[in-house]
C-alpha cells in the first residue's frame, strides 16, 4: 500500500488539527525517512507547509503545532503593558466595541502617554473578555443639562485621539453635529461651544488642538512649571511665551487631572544684584536644598554649584544630610571639570563655614564669602532661584521614585534638562541662544591638575581603577565598589573616619576607616555599605 494511501484513513480518526499536523511531519521527526517535498506529496500538502511544521516542531515541540490563534493568546517576550493601558482598553471595549486599532494607539497615548505598537494593542482587544454595555461619567450628549458641557465633552474626546465616527457612536449624536463644534472649539476656543447667535466670528487663533494636546502633556509632566519653562522644553520659536501660558490656563480649566500646586503671590521688583558676573568663572554659588518629601523616611538634600556668568549648573549631587563632604565632593567635581573660580558665594550653613571647608578655599586661592539668610540675604545666592526651578520642573517626579537609585538617576536628568533649555534671565540679558551650556562655551577657571587638585582636597582623596568585577585595591585592602562600573576610574574619598567611593557625584559605596595622616595610609577599614545606584548590573 502506497503511503497516501495509508495517510488517507487516518484522516477520518483525527479530532483535533494537531493530531493532523504530527502525522504530516512524523516519519520525518520520529523516523528521519525521506523528504519533506515527498512527504507533502504522500499527504496532499504543500511542501513548505510541511518545512514549517518540522521548524516549529523541532523549536518548540508539540506546543509548536498549536493552530495560530492559540499561539497569540501565549505570552510573548517583551516590556510588560501597565495596568493603567490594560484598564483603558477594558473601558474603552465596554464603552464601544467598534474601536479601530490606530485609533486606539492614539488614544492610549493620549490618556496615559504610553507609547503602544499596533500589534500589541490588536492582541489585547482581543483577548480581553466581552464586557457589559458602559457608558461615560457624564452620560450621552443629549442627557446632558448644560449644553456647553456636552460640546466640551465632544472636545476632551476628541483631543487625545478619538475619531469623530466614535464620538458619534458613543455619545449618540451625528457626525455633522461633531464636526462644526471641533471646527468652532479650534476657531474660538471654549467661547465657541457657547450658543450664540449667527454673528460674524471671531478671526482665527494661533491655538490649535495638536499644541493643546503637547502643552498638556508637559503639564502633567511638569505640574508646577511656569509658561517660560514650558514654552522651553516645547522648543517651539514660533509661539510666544504668552501663547504657552494662555494654553496652560486653558487646559487647566478644561481638563481635570492636570495637578495643581500651590500658586504664589506676586514677585516683588527685581534689585541690583552685588554680585552680577562680569566675565565666566568670576562667581560660583553652592548651596544644598533639602527635598520637600521623604523617601524611606528621609529627606534628601540636593548640593548644586551654579556658574554666575551662563547660569550653568556645573556639578550636582545627593546626600542623605547637607554635609561638609557632600560640599567638599560638589566643588571638586566642579573644580576638576571647570577650574577654580575667583569668588564662591554659600551662605553661612555649617557644611560651608566649617574649618575643612574654609581650609579648603584658602589652598585653592578662592574668595569665600557667606551670607546670612536670617538677614534677608538669601536673593544674594543666586542658586536659591535654580532650587525653585527644580522643584517647579522637577518635584514632581521626584516625589514618584521608589529607590535612591530612581531618585540620583532623576536628579542627573534634571541637570541635563536644565542646563541644554532657555533661561528667561539670559534671554532678558539678550545673550543668544539663551542656552546655559552654549553661553558657557568652552571657558575655564584656574586650572589645576588633578594630582594637585587632589592634594588640595580633604584629608585624601585617592583615584583607583576598578577591575572587571569591580573591585579596587586601597594599601592592604581589597575593596568591592560596583560591578556594573567595571574598568572605570574612581575617587576613594577619606573624610574625617569615612571612606567614601564616588563616581560622577555618586557614592556607590561606604565605610568606617582609620586613616594616618603621617604616612597617608588607611590602616583599619572593616566591611562596608553599597547602595543601589543606577550603575547596578542586572
Amino acid at each position: 500500500m502506497e503511503a497516501h494511501e495509508e495517510f488517507a484513513p487516518l484522516q477520518l480518526r483525527f479530532v483535533d488539527q494537531m493530531q493532523w499536523r504530527y502525522e504530516v511531519i512524523r516519519p520525518l521527526v520520529l523516523f528521519e525517512v525521506g523528504t519533506a517535498a515527498q512527504r507533502a506529496q504522500e499527504t496532499g500538502t504543500h511542501p513548505d507547509t510541511v518545512r514549517t511544521f518540522r521548524r516549529r516542531f523541532q523549536r518548540l515541540g508539540m506546543p509548536g503545532l498549536l493552530p495560530a490563534r492559540r499561539q497569540e493568546g501565549r505570552q510573548r517576550p517583551g516590556r510588560k503593558v501597565p495596568a493603567a493601558v490594560v484598564e483603558e482598553l477594558a473601558r474603552l471595549k465596554a464603552l464601544d466595541a467598534g474601536f479601530r486599532y490606530r485609533e486606539l494607539v492614539r488614544i492610549v497615548w493620549g490618556t496615559c502617554g504610553y507609547r503602544i505598537a499596533l500589534k500589541t494593542v490588536k492582541t489585547l482587544w482581543e483577548q480581553s473578555a466581552p464586557a457589559a454595555q458602559g457608558e461615560l461619567a457624564l452620560g450621552d450628549y443629549h442627557s446632558q443639562p448644560d449644553r456647553a458641557q456636552a460640546r466640551l465633552e465632544v472636545i476632551k474626546l476628541y483631543a487625545p485621539g478619538w475619531t469623530k465616527r466614535s464620538i458619534s457612536r458613543v455619545l449618540h449624536v451625528s457626525r455633522p453635529t461633531v464636526d462644526p463644534w471641533i471646527q468652532r472649539f479650534e476657531a474660538e476656543d471654549l467661547t465657541g461651544l457657547v450658543d450664540k447667535s449667527h454673528a460674524p466670528k471671531a478671526p482665527a487663533r494661533k491655538v490649535w488642538l495638536p499644541l493643546m494636546q503637547q502643552v498638556y502633556h508637559l503639564q502633567k509632566q511638569h505640574p508646577d512649571a511656569g509658561g517660560f519653562r514650558i514654552w522651553s522644553l516645547l522648543g517651539r520659536t514660533d509661539i510666544s511665551v504668552r501663547t504657552v501660558g494662555r494654553i496652560m490656563a486653558l487646559n487647566r480649566r478644561g481638563y481635570d487631572d492636570i495637578p495643581h500646586g500651590p500658586r504664589r503671590g506676586k514677585k516683588p521688583p527685581p534689585q541690583l544684584h552685588p554680585y552680577k558676573a562680569h566675565s565666566r568663572h568670576q562667581y560660583w554659588f553652592i548651596d544644598g536644598r533639602q527635598m520637600d518629601f521623604a523617601l524611606d523616611g528621609i529627606k534628601w538634600w540636593s548640593s548644586l554649584i551654579v556658574e554666575g556668568s551662563s547660569r550653568t549648573i556645573l556639578a550636582g549631587a545627593l546626600a542623605p544630610s547637607e554635609t561638609t563632604w557632600a560640599a567638599l565632593m560638589v566643588l571638586f567635581t566642579a573644580c576638576l571639570r571647570y577650574g577654580v573660580p575667583e569668588v564662591l558665594i554659600s551662605d553661612s550653613g555649617g557644611a560651608y563655614s566649617s574649618n575643612d571647608f574654609e581650609a579648603m578655599c584658602t589652598r585653592l586661592q578662592i574668595d569665600h564669602t557667606t551670607i546670612v539668610s536670617t538677614h534677608g540675604e538669601s536673593y544674594l545666592n543666586w542658586i536659591e532661584t535654580h532650587f525653585n526651578i527644580q522643584r517647579r520642573l522637577y518635584d514632581y517626579q521626584f516625589a514618584l521614585t521608589q529607590t535612591p537609585a530612581e531618585l540620583e538617576h532623576l536628579h542627573q536628568t534634571f541637570l541635563q534638562t536644565y542646563n541644554t533649555t532657555a533661561h528667561q534671565g539670559l534671554l532678558n540679558d539678550q545673550r543668544l541662544p539663551p542656552i546655559p551650556v552654549e553661553v558657557l562655551g568652552e571657558a575655564k577657571g584656574r586650572l589645576y591638575s588633578q594630582a594637585e587638585l587632589t592634594r588640595k582636597f580633604v584629608q585624601a582623596v585617592f583615584p583607583r581603577t576598578t577591575n572587571r568585577y569591580g573591585c579596587v585595591t586601597l594599601h592592604s585592602y581589597h575593596c568591592y565598589v560596583e560591578e556594573g562600573l567595571p574598568h572605570t576610574r574612581v575617587l576613594l574619598w577619606v573624610y574625617g573616619e569615612q571612606l567614601r567611593a564616588v563616581w560622577e557625584d555618586v557614592v556607590l559605596a561606604e565605610s568606617r576607616c582609620q586613616y594616618d595622616e603621617r604616612a597617608r595610609k588607611v590602616t583599619t577599614m572593616p566591611p562596608g555599605v553599597f547602595y543601589a545606584t543606577r550603575f547596578a548590573s542586572p
